[in-house]
């Protein structure tokens, strides 16, 4: 059926098409502008970069999240039988956690006009004994006289006169190796009456009248940093600049140990980090920036993360990798397994190595009982977001221990000469983010990257089919029908009009006449001539007597009816006549008249019937 509109509702139906174009081209102007563009790429920009009043930067500032010290000490549980000789190795029992909250904050912060900004580190702690597990600061146990063993072992290699005047201290104070303290005392700092006489007689080596691990590791007295903001390079937003004013720790001679450059203090790592990329990792307790290799990808309290931790022979001295060699102390390695940190810790004889010698030489064993390496208990796990380079999930664990030398000549050490000794281990916790960091988080790096592909998608889908249905309503419905529609009424219909078959009878009742015929006699004139014109086989066409139609039925039916009009006005020989218009196989002989739609009456005169018979006569 053709689409026929009015004038009013066919501008209504094209201003409808020309809006829904215009829709889809909007809708695909909005996914290529979203796949060029890519929005969310410019905020993920604006959030990670340093800036007064940025996100990132305020949670660098200060971290909302919970950082945890969980201390592990190593009680002496035979102590009075090793020292009496009955014993031949240390038998030790690991006592803890000792929880501490470590209240991380960057303050007196400077921009810098290098893309850089100048920030001071605190990281103050406070007991938090319901993570303690029932332990508590207060509880006595037996462990090492850390400030007689690290005299003695300064002072084992001096003359003569200065280990006479160190054994005349100990001997006046009776200070033994092993002696009973708080877990406090022993990670906070108790006061020694070596320690007194040390600060007094030896001023420049140290500054402090008491000694305690867990103090001097937090120690951060005079340190100061510069880190990147990302104004020039975003990935790097976080990374530590220099370290007291340089990229390199004064402990190490080669570049290969001191570089603390684009590393993290744990707060932020790199942004966009690559599969196979190597991170670093810096705390002054560590004295070094520790590499940090992937181990494998997972999701981490509802972000994707990727777990990282330190290197196979990371603890080593040059045995296994040669640039290791640097952390060898005036040319001196220890085993591996251990790194020497002496210089970190005021020049007390301290090294590092995994909680209970993870992955180190089997030389540490020999004089200790009760040490047992677990991958599980005390490999380093770092869980971090690679888009951001936000730790979701950390866990650093170190041990503290003392490797002493030959200080049998020092009163009542002997026993402990040529020993590796466990003090403490730690673990720097973070056991998730808090709920509002991870909710925002997660809308930030789960739900608008997705937001975003799938508005482009949407838009290109949705533009894509606008413009295709408007085409094809255009094409198809419009102009492809207007021109079917137009070529129906000229040819097709028009020629049923024109052309009527010959079965129907020309005359009949005034109602078959006029429900019957096809064919529209313009006018009763038109009719009489028909009915005096007759077909005739041969030459004998026309009859100037004959009152009848031209127009000869085809069947004896008709014939009758013909007969009968009229009015038995015919003879024999016009009957025979007419029965020879009848062919033989049964069709009607006769001139069709042809209606070509026009409307007009001709008048048909006696002149015009004395010309056609003449005509026919020729």
């Amino acid at each position: 059926m053709a689409l026929l509109l009015r004038p009013s509702d066919s501008y209504s139906y094209c201003e409808g098409l020309f809006v829904l174009l215009l829709l889809g081209f909007f809708c695909l102007g909005t996914g290529l502008f979203i796949a060029l563009v890519q929005p969310y790429d410019i905020l993920f920009r604006w959030k990670i970069k340093f800036q007064e009043g940025g996100e990132i930067f305020d949670m660098w500032r200060k971290p909302e999240v919970e950082l945890y010290t969980r201390v592990y000490l190593f009680n002496v549980t035979n102590a009075e039988e090793y020292m009496a000789g009955t014993d031949d190795k240390l038998r030790l029992k690991e006592v803890g956690p000792f929880v501490y909250r470590e209240h991380l904050e960057h303050s007196e912060i400077k921009f810098n006009d290098n893309g850089t900004l100048s920030a001071i580190p605190k990281h103050p702690l406070t007991w938090v004994e319901e993570l303690s597990e029932g332990n508590k600061e207060d509880d006595i146990l037996f462990l090492p006289h850390i400030a007689l063993l690290s005299i003695a072992n300064v002072v084992s290699s001096q003359s003569f006169v200065t280990r006479f005047g160190l054994n005349n201290i100990v001997g006046f104070t009776n200070s033994q190796p092993l002696a009973q303290m708080t877990a406090k005392e022993f990670m906070m700092g108790y006061k020694s009456e070596i320690m007194t006489l040390g600060n007094t007689f030896m001023p420049g080596w140290v500054y402090f009248d008491k000694l305690g691990l867990i103090d001097r590791m937090y120690d951060f007295n005079g340190d100061f940093e510069t880190v990147f903001t990302g104004e020039t390079e975003l990935t790097h937003s976080g990374l530590i600049d220099t370290y007291r004013g340089s990229t390199d720790l004064p402990q190490w001679p080669e570049k290969h140990c001191s570089n603390v450059q684009y590393a993290s203090d744990g707060t932020k790592f790199k942004s966009a980090i690559g599969k196979n990329d190597s991170l670093l990792f810096y705390r002054k307790s560590l004295c070094r920036a520790a590499p940090l290799v992937p181990v494998k990808e997972g999701e981490k309290n509802g972000l994707k993360g990727v777990m990282y931790t330190f290197p196979e022979h990371m603890m080593d001295n040059g045995i296994h990798n040669e640039e290791n060699k640097c952390f060898c102390r005036h040319g001196k390695c220890l085993p591996e397994g251990l790194l020497d940190v002496s210089d970190c810790y005021y020049g007390f004889p301290i090294a590092l190595s995994y909680p209970h010698f993870y992955k180190g030489d089997d030389v540490l064993f020999t004089k200790i009982e009760g040490l047992k390496p677990d991958k599980e208990l005390h490999e380093t796990r770092f869980w971090i977001q690679p888009d951001s380079g936000l730790p979701l999930d950390v866990s650093a664990k170190f041990q503290i221990n003392m490797p002493l030398e030959d200080i049998s000549n020092i009163r009542n050490t002997g026993r402990f000469a040529n020993i590796y000794l466990p003090l403490l281990w730690f673990d720097i916790r973070m056991f998730r983010l808090p709920s509002s960091m991870e909710m925002r988080f997660k809308m930030y790096l789960n739900i608008l990257p997705i937001v975003e592909k799938s508005i482009m998608y949407l838009s290109f889908i949705s533009g894509t089919i606008l413009i295709f249905v408007t085409v094809y309503i255009l094409t198809f419905k419009i102009m492809f029908k207007s021109y079917k529609h137009k070529k129906h009424w000229s040819n097709k219909d028009k020629m049923k009009d024109i052309y009527v078959p010959c079965e129907m009878p020309l005359e009949s009742d005034d109602n078959e006449k006029e429900s019957k015929s096809f064919i529209k006699i313009p006018s009763d004139k038109l009719k009489e001539l028909g009915h005096k014109i007759s077909d005739k086989v041969g030459t004998r066409i026309f009859d100037s007597e004959r009152k009848n139609s031209l127009i000869v039925p085809e069947c004896s039916e008709v014939n009758d009816a013909y007969r009968s009009e009229s009015d038995g006005r015919e003879s024999d020989d016009d009957r025979r006549e007419s029965d020879d218009n009848v062919r033989g196989d049964g069709t009607c002989k006769y001139l069709e008249i042809i209606d070509d739609g026009s409307d007009f009456d001709y008048v048909y005169t006696e002149s015009d019937r004395a010309n056609t018979l003449r005509e026919l006569d020729k």
